[in-house]
């Protein structure tokens, strides 16, 4: 408040008001203001009654306790659940708070005091202030730099350990887990298990720039690894990696590790494990502690804080975890096959000698070409060099061959005509392996397409008049020589010529008796 009392009687003993405003730390344009409303209201010192600051206020300056008293007191927890949102700052909630008390003729706070009501609030009655981060909007994960041990039970080797470490920065609610290696595997398996612990995804995930996570690190467009893209896509969440060389920009997950080293790591540092379950549950207690903690400088802890502050802003879990695959690269060869783990799967024969993008997964083999997936197939398990092909990836002859069979022959030479389908019905006959009656029929339906298959009705039609066991080797013969071509007619005409010959030593049947 400011000084009255003291203004008015340095005023009154000839001091300038550039002293006064020196000495009570006034700027020069309120202590004017002060001493002209004075000699308006005919008020001087020494005063006749005693008179305290907040009195001279009120004589003086009527409209500022009325101001006071009819400003309108902003909604502290209406600010809090709104600063929750995305894109919500206390600068644009002032704002509306500002136009809603004009077009209610009331008098509204200031932005700092506005700020005020609002620091004090949160301070006293809630776990976090939601200034610089929303719930649920972030995830910082990183690698401790400092790693526990397992120790080997036939050698008593140290096995290293690499510990991972998640934190909300809202709510401070942490996840660690320890790992045997830092790939790929193991940076997936860490976050699908720290979504499942959190019962929920953020918006966004802030890594480091490691291998594993980033390829290329880049501070406009960095490249991402493709397994932990997808992942992120399955969880509908979005990866943005932190600067190289920027550790502010992930701080939480920063100080959570120097916080990790102290009350995890450094307080299983005496005790004995030899696998790795076993050293992950001793972990996950410590952890609970960790989280447990009541804060230092207000109520509450994390486990609390993430519950009743952040967990309704997470997003919900997919209905299946993420499926941890392996992108590899392969070339489709001639006989329309990629090799993955000495293993051989079929793609359309449209893309032989193409190089395609091979996602592995546990159970599934998918086969891309630009993004397209062009091939699907259960992943192939046991003895190296086993095949999964699909029909439908085979060239047209090949496809015949695959449903080659008794069946389909008979079928086919149906088709063709009555002597065409004896003859194979009587090849089939012929051999005692199935096998080998198929490779005849097969002979047959080439010569078929060689000479067509009315030429080839014919020429079975030729073998049956003279045998009941035709042989393809007789049916080559005859297409080959052109004897197909000598119809029923013209074989009658041959008889008859020869019967009535001029010659006469050629007998005929009659002179033998014959009919």
């Amino acid at each position: 408040m400011v000084k009255y009392r003291e203004i008015l009687r340095l005023h009154a003993q000839g001091v300038t008001q550039r002293g006064i405003a020196s000495s009570c730390g006034h700027s020069r344009t309120t202590i004017r203001n002060v001493v002209n409303r004075a000699e308006e209201k005919d008020l001087s010192w020494p005063f006749e009654t005693n008179l305290t600051d907040s009195d001279i206020q009120n004589l003086l300056f009527p409209e500022k306790h009325q101001s006071i008293d009819f400003r309108k007191k902003p909604d502290c927890e209406y600010i809090h659940k709104e600063l929750a949102k995305s894109g919500v700052t206390l600068s644009l909630l002032w704002n509306e708070y500002s136009l809603n008390c004009r077009e209610n003729n009331e008098i509204p706070y200031g932005y700092r005091q506005f700020c005020r009501f609002y620091h004090n609030y949160a301070i006293k009655t809630k776990a976090t202030m939601r200034i610089k981060r929303k719930p649920g909007e972030i995830l910082e994960v990183d690698w401790a730099g400092q790693t526990m041990h397992l120790t080997d039970n036939l050698t008593g080797e140290a096995i290293p350990v690499y510990v991972f470490v998640s934190t909300l920065p809202c709510s401070q609610y942490s996840y660690v887990e320890g790992f045997l290696t830092m790939n790929t595997e193991s940076w997936i398996t860490a976050h699908i298990n720290a979504f499942q612990f959190y019962g929920g995804v953020p918006r966004v995930i802030v890594p480091d720039n490691l291998k594993t996570g980033v390829i290329k690190a880049s501070r406009t467009e960095p490249i991402i690894n493709t397994t932990y893209q997808e992942m992120a896509e399955h969880y509908q969440s979005t990866i943005i990696p932190a600067r190289v060389r920027h550790p502010k920009d992930k701080p939480s997950a920063e100080g959570t590790v120097g916080h990790i080293s102290t009350w995890i790591i450094a307080s299983l540092r005496h005790e004995t494990f030899f696998s790795l379950s076993e050293l992950n549950k001793a972990i996950h207690e410590k952890l609970k502690e960790y989280n447990l903690r009541p804060f230092q400088k207000r109520d509450g802890n994390r486990q609390t804080a993430y519950i009743e502050e952040e967990k309704f802003a997470m997003a919900p879990l997919p209905a299946s975890p993420y499926e941890i695959a392996t992108w590899q690269k392969a070339t489709v060869q001639y006989d329309y096959h990629i090799n993955i783990n000495k293993m051989y799967y079929s793609v359309p024969y449209d893309y032989i000698k193409h190089q395609v993008d091979v996602r592995v997964t546990r159970n599934i083999i998918e086969v891309f070409y630009k993004s397209l997936r062009i091939a699907s197939h259960k992943k192939l398990t046991g003895k190296p060099g086993q095949f999964s092909t699909v029909p439908d990836h085979m060239p047209k002859e090949h496809q015949q061959y695959i449903d080659f069979n008794q069946e389909y022959v008979l079928k086919w030479a149906r088709s063709v005509g009555e002597y065409t389908f004896k003859t194979a019905e009587s090849i089939l006959a012929s051999y005692q392996s199935e096998k080998q009656g198929l490779k005849s029929c097969l002979g047959l339906i080439k010569l078929g397409d060689k000479h067509s298959i009315e030429r080839l009705e014919m020429a079975c039609e030729k073998t049956l008049s003279y045998t009941h066991r035709p042989t393809l080797k007789s049916i080559q013969t005859i297409l080959k020589t052109g004897q197909e071509k000598v119809t029923k007619e013209e074989r009658k005409k041959s008889t008859k010529q020869n019967n009535g010959s001029s010659y006469g030593f050629t007998r005929g049947a009659d002179y033998y008796g014959g009919n």
